[in-house]
C-alpha cells in the first residue's frame, strides 16, 4: 500500500502530516510513504530529517488583489497539477492524505483526476482555501478543532508526535532542565514563536527579562531560525536561555511550568496534550483562527490571552509572573490544559486512512 501525504509551508501542516506518516507506520510497516511539498516550505528540512521520501511540485500561490499576475494562475496551476499527478503515477498511490498549503491543492485536484481516494485533515477552525476545496472532492474529512465547519466533517484532534503524547513532564523535568542549562529548582517560562518565531515575543519578553530574573525566574527562550537580536541578556543567575531553534520541543515542553507562545493550531494542540498552561498571543493576522484556537483553551482554564498589539514586557510581568510564583496556580492550569488535549488524533487517522486505502 502506497499513502502520499500533501501538506507543507509551515510546521502547522508538515508536523501532523509526519505524525501521521509514523502512526501508519506503527500500525503497518510494509506501507510506503511519500510526502508532497514545495521548495517553498520547511518540508524540505523537516521531512527528509525524518526520514521520509518528499517529492516537491511547483508552488502556486494566490495573489491577495487583482494583478496582472493573476493572469498567469491557470497555466501555472495547471502545471503544478501534471507534477502531482506524475508523482502520484511513479509511487503507484492507493490514497492522498492532505493537509494544507500550497501543495494541497495541485495534490486534491490531481488524486480527483485520477480517480484515487482523498481525505482531507483541516486543523485550523477556519478552513484555509485549499481544503475547502478538498472537502468538496471527498466524503473523508477530519478536523483538529471541535466547531471546524466543513461539510461532512468528523473531528479527531490533530496528530501530534509520539514523543510529545507520550512524554511525562514530571518525570523528565529534571533531565530537560539539565539538558538546557537551567537549573532544577527554579520556575521556568518557555518562549518560543512557533515555527518561525516572532518579533513581538521576542522583544517582549527579552525587556522583561530584568524583572524576572529578579523575581528568580528563569526562561528558555526560542527565538526562530530566522530572527536576531541586537542585545543578549548578560549572563547570570537564573539563566536566560536564547536559542535560535529546538529540535527536541518534547525536551522544551518537560522543562517548563508555564508558556509564552503563539496560539497556532498545532501549538495548541501539543501544550494541551502535555498539559502545559500559556499565555497565548494570537497573530495578528490571517482570518483569526489562531484566537479561536486560544479561546478555547481559555475558557476551559488552561491559558491566558491577549492581543499582540497588547502584548508588553509590563503584561508579562502583572500577568504571567504572579502565575509563575504560584505553583499551585500552575498545577490547575496544567490540569485543566490537559483535560483539553487529544492524544489519539495520530492512531485514529492512520486507521481512517488505512481502512479507507484498502
Amino acid at each position: 500500500m502506497r499513502v502520499v501525504l500533501a501538506g507543507g509551508g509551515t510546521a502547522g501542516h508538515i508536523e501532523p502530516a509526519l505524525a501521521l506518516a509514523d502512526a501508519l507506520r506503527h500500525l503497518d510497516q510494509g506501507v510506503g510513504i511519500t510526502c508532497m511539498g514545495t521548495e517553498r516550505g520547511l518540508e524540505t528540512r523537516l521531512v527528509p530529517a525524518r526520514g521520509y521520501e518528499l517529492e516537491l511540485v511547483p508552488a502556486v500561490p494566490l495573489p491577495r488583489a487583482i494583478t496582472p499576475s493573476l493572469l498567469t494562475v491557470p497555466g501555472r496551476l495547471a502545471g503544478a497539477i501534471n507534477a502531482a499527478a506524475a508523482i502520484l503515477d511513479r509511487v503507484q498511490a492507493d490514497v492522498l492524505v492532505g493537509f494544507g498549503g500550497y501543495v494541497a491543492t495541485p495534490a486534491y485536484l490531481a488524486a480527483k483526476r485520477r480517480g484515487l481516494p482523498i481525505v482531507v485533515h483541516e486543523a485550523n477552525p477556519r478552513p484555509g482555501l485549499a481544503n475547502r476545496l478538498g472537502a468538496r472532492l471527498t466524503e473523508h474529512v477530519f478536523t483538529g478543532f471541535p466547531a471546524t465547519t466543513l461539510p461532512k466533517a468528523e473531528y479527531l484532534g490533530t496528530p501530534i508526535r509520539r514523543e510529545i503524547v507520550n512524554l511525562d513532564r514530571l518525570s523528565m523535568g529534571d533531565k530537560a532542565r539539565s539538558w538546557f542549562g537551567l537549573e532544577n529548582d527554579r520556575p521556568t517560562l518557555l518562549v518560543f514563536g512557533g515555527s518561525q518565531g516572532a518579533r513581538s515575543l521576542n522583544e517582549a519578553a527579552l525587556a522583561a527579562a530584568p524583572v524576572l530574573r529578579r523575581a528568580g525566574v528563569q526562561v528558555l527562550h526560542v527565538l526562530g531560525p530566522n530572527n536576531t537580536v541586537t542585545h543578549e541578556p548578560p549572563p547570570g543567575d537564573p539563566q536566560y536561555v536564547l536559542l535560535p531553534y529546538v529540535d527536541r520541543m518534547d525536551l522544551a515542553y518537560a522543562a517548563a511550568d508555564f508558556v509564552l507562545c503563539r496560539a497556532g493550531a498545532l501549538t495548541c494542540a501539543e501544550l494541551t496534550a502535555v498539559g502545559l498552561p500559556a499565555a497565548y498571543v494570537p497573530l495578528p493576522h490571517g482570518n483569526g483562527e489562531q484566537a479561536i484556537n486560544a479561546g478555547r483553551i481559555v475558557q476551559g482554564g488552561g491559558g491566558l490571552t491577549v492581543d499582540d498589539a497588547d502584548l508588553s514586557p509590563e503584561w508579562i510581568i502583572h500577568n504571567v509572573l504572579p502565575i509563575l510564583r504560584d505553583p499551585e496556580r500552575v498545577a490547575a492550569m496544567s490540569e485543566a490544559a490537559s483535560r483539553l488535549g487529544r492524544k489519539d488524533a495520530d492512531i485514529m487517522l492512520a486507521r481512517k486512512v488505512l481502512e479507507i486505502a484498502r
